[in-house]
């Protein structure tokens, strides 16, 4: 065993802050990375120490392996935590980072490379009885016969990119006459995403649940599960909303679905925490997706419910030390809702905004977390995720803990940009969520822009008629004329990102 004295975070904002307060209350000193971009970010001024590693885009700082590494020499950092994003699922860097004599705070680059890969993951947990949704067991060379599998399978189907992740790279396809067309998109995309044009096919699961179960393991061999997330509150294939446990699981599905996760992880001889995905359908039954190899951004409502610090134990098993943590030990405790808040506009269609956070007011008070890295005054930066926090509520039930969240979403003041509390707040109320009986589908399903609109009364909105009147004339004679229906609605961070 080797004991981490200082550790590197390879990453930056909410989650680098996060990481560095556990390393501090173990004693560890910590070294943050950060761009020009990020120079008065808090987690640079957390830190023990701090260096530059290049300009704003992240090609050319926070994904510059060599500089990276060249920073832990320099500072005398012995470990790199990697976060999630950016480098944390790339099984070179993991490699790099070993080949430099260095600990990697995460699993080893052989089980990233498995896992990497829809494909590879899926042929490595075969012999392992994990249920799959049907689909083709290798990349698709001819389209032809991809067509006569599909036909097997039954429409709809899901073409899907063997490398991809946050939903790039996947097209859904409703009959055979569409299939050519989905399957150039699809390349196409997983091509730009990933550098990697490789797709699949999958059956496509209607009503699907996206569920997840959080693992644990040692590098001697111990693999436990901590129970599951349901991620179905999404907006283009990615979460907004996540909660620990699901609504809807049943104890024998629950132990059935964590037995799979282990077995999943032990396929790969993983170590770290990481994270074994399924799609659930109407019938709660099943089916294996892939495995996520780095902390999730969610992990925090797993520690909520289960009171085990995941960063606290992925450096004890970076160290070498065994898990201390057995499966019957663990139980469920309360029920916690995370919500995404993101620089975004839900009511033109989730764009990504950008401007300064004016006021920025966290909640507070019993049963609220917020992971975050920013503060009042400080600008959204165009180059990197509009994540701005992690808004997390905790109560004895799954009602207590939605009645927390609404609170506390009523409580958190933030103006200078758009941003998606509105459309949470609009989630927490709503009777499919509340009732539990929904699933991926929420956002085409449920919502509507006209649906964050405040009820006003008569008085109200005449008041508001004559308002938009008076500014309408009062803009018109200072520009001559109102803008464009372009104009108006476009993303002020579309506008900075084609500059």
């Amino acid at each position: 065993m080797t004991k981490i004295k200082k550790l590197l975070v390879a990453n930056r904002g909410e989650i680098a802050l996060r990481i560095m307060r556990t390393a501090r209350e173990m004693g560890i000193q910590t070294v943050a990375i950060f761009s020009e971009a990020d120079r008065q970010s808090p987690h640079v001024r957390y830190a023990d120490e701090a260096v530059c590693v290049g300009p704003a885009p992240s090609s050319e700082s926070y994904l510059r392996t060599d500089v990276i590494i060249d920073v832990c020499h320099q500072t005398g950092a012995d470990a790199i935590h990697p976060g999630y994003g950016f480098l944390s699922e790339n099984a070179a860097f993991a490699q790099a980072v070993r080949n430099a004599g260095l600990i990697f705070v995460g699993p080893s680059p052989e089980s990233i490379e498995v896992m990497g890969s829809k494909l590879a993951a899926k042929a490595a947990v075969a012999a392992y009885h994990i249920p799959m949704v049907p689909g083709t067991p290798e990349a698709i060379t001819d389209r032809e016969a991809a067509k006569q599998t599909a036909a097997q399978i039954g429409y709809p189907i899901l073409i899907k990119a063997s490398a991809g992740g946050g939903g790039k790279g996947m097209r859904i396809v409703e009959r055979e006459a569409d299939f050519d067309e989905g399957m150039e998109r699809a390349v196409s995309e997983a091509t730009s995403a990933f550098g990697d044009g490789s797709v699949f096919i999958e059956k496509y699961v209607t009503s699907p649940r996206h569920v997840e179960i959080q693992v644990l393991g040692d590098q001697h061999g111990h693999i436990i599960h901590l129970f599951e997330r349901e991620c179905s509150v999404q907006r283009r294939h990615q979460k907004v909303v996540e909660e620990a446990p699901s609504s809807v699981l049943t104890p024998e599905i629950r132990a059935e679905m964590g037995r799979c996760a282990v077995e999943v992880a032990r396929a790969c001889g993983y170590y770290g925490a990481g994270t074994v995905e399924f799609i659930v359908d109407d019938q709660l039954n099943f089916y294996f997706l892939e495995m996520n190899t780095r902390l999730q951004v969610e992990h925090p409502v797993t520690e909520q419910i289960t009171g085990i610090d995941l960063v606290k134990q992925m450096i004890y098993i970076a160290e070498g030390k065994p898990l201390e943590i057995k499966q019957e030990d663990l139980q469920i405790n309360g029920h916690a809702i995370e919500i995404r808040v993101y620089a975004e506009d839900p009511a033109n269609n989730f764009l990504p905004d950008v401007g300064t956070l004016e006021t920025y007011v966290r909640p507070q008070g019993n049963g609220v977390r917020v992971d975050d890295g920013f503060e009042q005054g400080m600008s959204i930066p165009i180059y990197y995720d509009p994540m701005i926090a992690k808004l997390v509520t905790t109560g004895a039930t799954r009602a207590e803990a939605i009645e927390k969240m609404i609170r506390a979403i009523d409580e958190y003041r933030i103006t200078g940009v758009q941003t998606t509390l509105p459309f949470c707040r609009f989630v927490m109320q709503h009777d499919a969520f509340r009732s539990g009986q929904f699933d991926t589908h929420f956002v085409s399903h449920y919502f509507t822009p006209e649906k964050l609109l405040p009820e006003t009364r008569p008085e109200e909105a005449q008041l508001a008629g004559v308002l938009a009147a008076w500014l309408s004339q009062n803009n018109q004679s200072k520009t001559g004329g109102s803008l464009p229906a372009t104009e108006q609605t476009r993303s002020k961070w579309k506008e900075r990102r084609l500059r």
